[in-house]
C-alpha cells in the first residue's frame, strides 16, 4: 500500500503537457512520471494522485508496451491499455478506439487518454475521436479546432487522419 501523503501532496500534481480535448470529459497529457531519461517514479505517483483526487473515472493508455500500469492499480485509478504500435492496422484501431470511448464518455466519466508524450500522434487521433463522434463534422473546422487545443499546426499524418476518418464510422 503506497504511503498516506499529506498537505498539498495528498492532492497530488498535474500531469505535464495535460490538455482538455473537451472540456471537463475527455483529457490529454504525457505518460505520468515523464518518459525516457525524464521518467521519475515519484512524479508518477503524485501525477496518478492528481488524476485520481480530480475524479478521473478511467485512464486510457495508447503506449506499446505495459510499462508502470500496475502503479494505476496501487493508486486505485481504473485504467485500460490499448496500445497503438507501428504494426497495427490504423483504422481497425481507430475504429474500435473511438467506439470504446464513445462508451466510457457516454455517462458522466471524466477520462485520460495518454500517449509516451503529448505529439502530433495523439493530438491528431484526438482530432480524429471530435470528427467520428460528430461533435464537429466539417473537416477544416475539426483540423481547426485541433490545432487550437495543441497550440500549434498539425503534421500531415494528423491532418491526413482527421481529413479521413469519417470513413471509419
Amino acid at each position: 500500500m503506497p504511503p498516506k501523503l499529506r498537505g498539498k501532496w495528498a492532492l497530488g500534481i498535474q500531469p505535464r503537457n495535460f490538455t482538455w480535448i473537451i472540456k471537463d470529459r475527455l483529457a490529454i497529457c504525457e505518460r505520468p512520471g515523464g518518459y525516457g531519461v525524464n521518467h521519475r517514479r515519484v512524479r508518477r505517483q503524485e501525477e496518478i494522485i492528481w488524476l485520481r483526487e480530480n475524479n478521473f473515472a478511467k485512464v486510457i493508455s495508447i503506449i506499446g508496451a505495459p510499462h508502470n500500469l500496475h502503479n494505476y492499480d496501487e493508486l486505485n485509478l481504473p485504467y485500460l491499455h490499448r496500445p497503438l504500435t507501428g504494426a497495427d492496422d490504423i483504422d481497425a484501431w481507430l475504429r474500435s478506439f473511438y467506439a470504446e470511448l464513445q462508451q466510457l464518455l457516454s455517462g458522466d466519466a471524466k477520462i485520460l487518454v495518454h500517449a509516451e508524450e503529448v505529439g502530433d500522434r495523439i493530438i491528431g487521433i484526438m482530432g480524429g475521436y471530435i470528427r467520428w463522434s460528430g461533435l464537429i463534422d466539417d473537416t477544416s473546422g475539426a483540423i481547426t479546432i485541433t490545432e487550437r487545443i495543441a497550440g500549434r499546426q498539425l503534421d500531415p499524418f494528423a491532418r491526413e487522419l482527421i481529413l479521413r476518418v469519417h470513413e471509419l464510422r
